[in-house]
């Protein structure tokens, strides 16, 4: 008998005892079942490891193993909950794959985040500890956020250009917890289920997923080299009477694309004529790498932009702060559902985050961040362009943390990011990037992840296997 099917014996042995027996009943021993199965301890150690983290088992050291009181026989009827639940606005398959999937390859480049050396680790550390120290860590914040940090979000909009002044003040400021939370909150605050919203093609799967459960109906329109041409974005808010436009104007996440001032005013013309909400997704605020663009909301005076920004990628994961910058009544219906949703963001957290980056050791990790992604950039780039064609890269992205990937049509992409997780390198699908069906084979690659040294040796293997 082979090893594996050893161990499915052993494991068919105890779960029919476990069926079978009173909570609380001795099981047989390792050492009856090594004799039974002709096989090691080690083999039997694992199948029980399994059945105990499964619940199913209890082990008492010197004892033996016993049936849970807790096991779960997999017979529960939940069939109740499908005509109770209805139709689902969004499945498990809408979360993607940048966040699903585990960083345990050995070469990874589907990543969401930064690694650890891309963070200003040492500023994050002291700014917790202090934090936890002060009175944040047992007060309750006022339910827009902390004056200070609310001041520090609205300060950044003209931080490159003071003498612009966009007027955004501290009042127009709502700290959240991270951009998901805060997309979603705008999506329910400023439309109704049934709406249309108005999305870019490709756009952040967040954000898809975000308005598919606010129950808003999409309506992709297709970013042109860099952004929509302005009108097709025109057509598209006339005839689907959407009263929203999610967009990500600068290092767009998948594809890094950046609008040209042109493109931003005609973009912004259009909004202003239909007089809808232009959702400014600000996600790579912190990562220019050879351009540092200026915020939409600094060029609007009545309140047509609403304002996305998140720390989490840049200073830590586990910060989650973020801002919402509305006006008019628009600020008091997103102001209403966060506190709703939330009541407030952690004191703690925001004076950490707000400690961060008022030291004057964040502008200069900020310069080294630059330089540090411009050389991964330009590594990953170097080794799509030798290994895979010039064709393959759809473009040098000026900042963020993506390169964009398209393939002959004929490629199944599911299929090798599939066999590539299997060789040992992650990537994303960009199939998970576009609110229709995607035109083209398309992959995204992340090069902010770890171990960016093995980036060539990523890109040979998926080279093999397209070959």
């Amino acid at each position: 008998m082979g090893h594996d099917s050893t161990e499915s014996a052993i494991e068919r042995e105890l779960r029919g005892r476990i069926a079978a027996g009173p909570a609380g009943a001795r099981l047989p021993s390792t050492r009856s079942l090594v004799a039974r199965f002709s096989v090691s301890p080690l083999t039997v150690q694992r199948v029980v490891q399994r059945l105990v983290r499964d619940g199913l088992i209890e082990t008492r050291p010197g004892t033996g193993s016993f049936i849970s009181a807790r096991r779960q026989l997999g017979r529960s009827d939940f069939s109740w909950q499908t005509t109770a639940l209805g139709a689902a606005r969004t499945s498990m398959q809408a979360v993607g794959t940048a966040m699903a999937l585990e960083a345990n390859s050995p070469i990874v480049m589907h990543s969401a985040y930064p690694s650890e050396e891309l963070l200003p680790m040492r500023l994050v550390r002291a700014a917790l500890a202090r934090a936890a120290r002060g009175g944040a860590s047992v007060d309750r914040p006022l339910i827009g956020g902390l004056p200070d940090l609310r001041a520090w979000f609205a300060s950044e909009i003209d931080a490159n250009a003071p003498a612009r002044a966009s007027g955004v003040s501290a009042d127009d400021v709502i700290v959240v917890p991270g951009s998901q939370s805060a997309l979603a909150s705008i999506f329910r605050a400023l439309a109704q289920p049934g709406d249309a919203i108005v999305m870019e093609s490709p756009t952040y799967w967040g954000a898809i997923a975000a308005a598919h459960q606010a129950g808003l109906v999409i309506v992709p329109v297709a970013r042109g080299g860099a952004a929509p041409d302005a009108v097709a974005l025109d057509d598209a808010i006339a005839t689907s009477g959407a009263r929203l436009f999610y967009a990500q104007p600068h290092f767009a996440n998948p594809t890094g694309a950046l609008w040209s001032a042109a493109e931003r005013a005609a973009i912004l013309a259009v909004v202003r004529s239909r007089d809808v909400f232009l959702i400014e997704d600000d996600w790579a605020h912190d990562f220019g790498i050879d351009a540092d663009p200026r915020p939409l909301v600094a060029d609007d005076t009545d309140g047509h932009v609403v304002y996305v920004r998140s720390l989490s990628k840049s200073v830590s994961p586990s910060l989650r702060v973020g801002a919402v910058i509305a006006r008019g009544p628009a600020l008091a219906r997103i102001q209403v559902d966060r506190t709703v949703t939330d009541l407030y963001v952690s004191g703690a957290l925001q004076a950490a985050a707000l400690d961060v980056v008022t030291d004057p050791g964040w502008r200069r990790h900020l310069a080294r961040l630059r330089v540090s992604l411009g050389a991964r950039r330009d590594a990953l780039a170097g080794a799509i362009v030798a290994q895979l064609g010039p064709e393959t890269l759809t473009h040098l992205p000026k900042g963020g943390l993506n390169l964009w990937l398209r393939f002959d049509d004929r490629v199944d992409v599911r299929d090798l990011v599939a066999r590539s997780l299997a060789a040992g390198v992650t990537m994303a699908p960009g199939s998970e990037w576009f609110p229709a069906e995607p035109p083209g084979s398309f992959v995204r690659l992340n090069f902010s992840g770890p171990h960016p040294e093995r980036f060539a040796e990523g890109i040979g293997i998926v080279a093999g296997l397209l070959a």
